[in-house]
């Protein structure tokens, strides 16, 4: 028979904002707020920067062609989180890559054609942040 639980707040026993979930196989446990994605977005920055979709994204800033801030709506707690980011633009593959400038409120990508010779604004471009919030 299914139950349904329906909470508001997890809070940990020991550690109010650590809470340890068994994992596949049940041999391990796994953080649940490191493992959660702290931001994420879906937008284009062709002609005009444009959030199409995002969590914590609050606006883009166009640095330069295939360079743009992404700017949190929530601050990250230090500037040691991992940033995946991809980009497209027609029909082609494109490749954005975190750069130089992480800081606890926005990060840096850039977006380039295939083989790295020209950078270019994207059509679209995903990306997600795993890390700690501030």
């Amino acid at each position: 028979m299914a139950s349904t639980l329906k909470i508001n707040t997890l809070t940990g026993v020991t550690t109010a904002g650590s809470i340890a979930v068994t994992g596949e196989g049940n041999s391990t446990t796994t953080n649940l707020q490191q493992g959660l994605v702290k931001s994420w977005v879906n937008a284009t920055t062709v002609e005009s920067e444009s959030l199409r979709d995002s969590f914590n994204v609050a606006s883009i800033t166009d640095n330069d062609t295939g360079n743009n801030s992404y700017n949190f709506t929530s601050n990250m707690s230090n500037d040691d989180y991992a940033v995946l980011f991809a980009g497209w633009r027609d029909h082609d593959s494109y490749y954005g890559s975190a750069y130089n400038q992480i800081t606890t409120s926005a990060f840096k990508a850039r977006s380039f054609t295939r083989g790295g010779n020209s950078a270019v604004d994207s059509d679209t471009v995903w990306g997600g942040i795993v890390g700690d919030l501030a």
